[in-house]
């Protein structure tokens, strides 16, 4: 079942439920499906990793608004962000914790044979790739900068 399929289902559930903070995330979410459908140079099929980029993305909007927020002290504003963030989630595959992370990075820098901080771009190409979808990437890119500064 394709993402757009899953949204539309939630969709659904949501207005019979009358669940407005679910409804206006799936909303969101099939907006910015429809955006990519009607963007130039579109295929013809989002693939899975279209999908996942696409929900980062409406993640991280979602995370820099909060913050905005938060600075302004908008707590109703913030709240509402934290909800959609919530539930845009869902649809994301499970995100690694900082632990596994590290022992991912600490691999792949074996591998890349980096030193030091000019080897960050030769790490991060192969980090966002084996991670794509299970973190974020500047969490990814905090803890490669944190390890290469340690060697």
């Amino acid at each position: 079942m394709s993402l757009e399929e899953k949204v539309m289902a939630d969709l659904k559930s949501a207005m019979l439920a009358k669940d407005e903070k679910s409804l206006r995330s799936l909303r969101a979410i099939k907006a910015a499906i429809i955006n990519l459908k009607t963007s130039e140079g579109f295929s013809g099929e989002i693939k899975n990793d279209d999908e996942i980029k696409l929900l980062q993305k409406l993640v991280k909007q979602r995370k820099e608004s909060l913050e905005i927020y938060d600075k302004q002290n908008r707590e109703d504003l913030a709240e509402k962000e934290k909800e959609e963030i919530e539930v845009i989630e869902k649809f994301l595959p499970k995100q690694m914790s900082e632990e596994e992370l590290r022992e991912v990075i600490a691999t792949i820098i074996k591998e890349t044979g980096a030193t030091s901080q000019a080897d960050m771009g030769k790490v991060m190409g192969m980090a966002n790739k084996q991670l794509g979808g299970k973190a974020d990437g500047k969490t990814i890119a905090a803890i490669v900068k944190e390890i290469l500064a340690s060697k």
